[in-house]
């Protein structure tokens, strides 16, 4: 089976009410990638877009990284969907999408299940937007408010079915009965039922019997947890221990230590998922611009990194997991340093190599 690249896909470059309100007027992820400093010699910080700082509510945006999905061999895009029981935070470019059928835009949804917290500024325990579940009623009202998503030509669908991630099916009370319910709808609508698939952050997946068909990697959050306990265990002491000290001197010394990218991406090579899973990768990791010195930091590939790990990855999907998705961490995520849009420094590096490397498989 041909490889086919799905990004990951952050809505969030745009103004809402609720931004407003809880982080300042006019907020967005731009703020954050913008004020960040450099933290260590060479860090590279700020990150800085070759485009420039755009507006996700603006149509010719959507366009152009339409565009330069196809040019590069990027097969689609995974939107994060954020629903709480009927209430929907940055929906608008997905609608904007929808509405305008003529930007050839292949796409999925990942329901980003979590409550929204001051996780930014150090306040994780205060909630800003809780998550509930709720009953049947809204289940089919979220059912609804997703068909005419489902029903776009341009959906990623695996055997006439929509694909849909579930973020944290652990943390749904009855994910079962749910997603019976829309794959019944689904059947109802015209649809041949839901591709359900479960997102791997750990290395354990929801034992519940429930209607999955697939499973995908998550990176890389899935292989920073599997650096083994004792590791995990001396991250959290240093962590406690320099926080202490930067409270005492005034200092700003990091409180995790820099991860080489091919420690974490040969963890993310070794470890198998289970047959049937798409396989993840990420583009670096730096969340500086949001955790400053609480930051986690994994140093960014080189091209030839970046092409090995990918090449591999192709082939455990193809060879044990028997599968071709291959999701990547991410399109846009500029605030956590893992994005594939072209900046100053890199240009189209991901880009390139993403198509240079699928070539190889033709």
């Amino acid at each position: 089976m041909q490889p086919k690249v799905i990004a990951f896909y952050l809505p969030q470059f745009h103004a809402i009410p609720e931004n407003d309100e809880w982080w300042g007027k006019g907020f967005t992820d731009w703020v954050n990638v913008k004020k960040a400093q450099p933290l260590f010699s060479g860090h590279n910080q700020p990150r800085t877009p070759l485009k420039g700082y755009y507006d996700l509510t603006d149509a010719e945006t959507l366009r152009w990284q339409a565009g330069l999905a196809e040019k590069y061999n990027v097969s689609g895009f995974c939107f994060y969907h954020y629903w709480f029981a009927g209430k929907l935070l940055l929906e608008k470019p997905a609608e904007i999408l929808l509405k305008h059928t003529d930007i050839n835009m292949p796409f999925c949804f990942s329901w980003a299940n979590e409550p929204w917290a001051r996780t930014w500024d150090g306040k994780a325990k205060q909630v800003l937007m809780p998550q509930d579940y709720g009953n049947e009623s809204d289940w089919k009202d979220h059912f609804n408010y997703l068909l005419p998503f489902f029903k776009d030509s341009r959906y990623i669908k695996v055997n006439g079915k929509p694909m849909f991630l579930i973020y944290k099916t652990r943390s749904i009370p009855h994910c079962a009965e749910m997603m019976n319910m829309w794959i019944e709808l689904a059947k109802e609508n015209g649809l041949d039922g839901i591709h359900f698939v479960q997102t791997i952050r750990e290395n354990q997946l929801d034992t519940r019997n429930l209607p999955f068909s697939a499973n995908a990697e998550f990176e890389p959050a899935r292989s920073i947890r599997l650096q083994g306990a004792c590791t995990l265990q001396a991250q959290r002491v240093r962590r406690m221990i320099i926080r202490t000290f930067n409270k005492i001197t005034g200092k700003q010394c990091l409180t995790n230590a820099i991860i080489p990218f091919s420690k974490i991406a040969g963890i993310s090579l070794s470890t198998d998922s289970p047959e049937g899973t798409y396989a993840g990768i990420f583009a670096g990791w730096d969340n500086s611009a949001r955790r400053n010195t609480d930051a986690t930091i994994i140093l960014p590939p080189t091209k030839n990194e970046f092409a090995d790990y990918l090449r591999e990855k192709i082939k455990q999907t193809q060879n044990k997991y028997h599968t071709n998705f291959i999701f990547v961490n991410a399109w846009n995520e500029w605030a956590e340093g893992t994005y594939l849009e072209p900046d100053t420094l890199n240009q189209y590096m991901f880009l390139e190599t993403i198509n240079e490397v699928l070539r190889e498989f033709e």
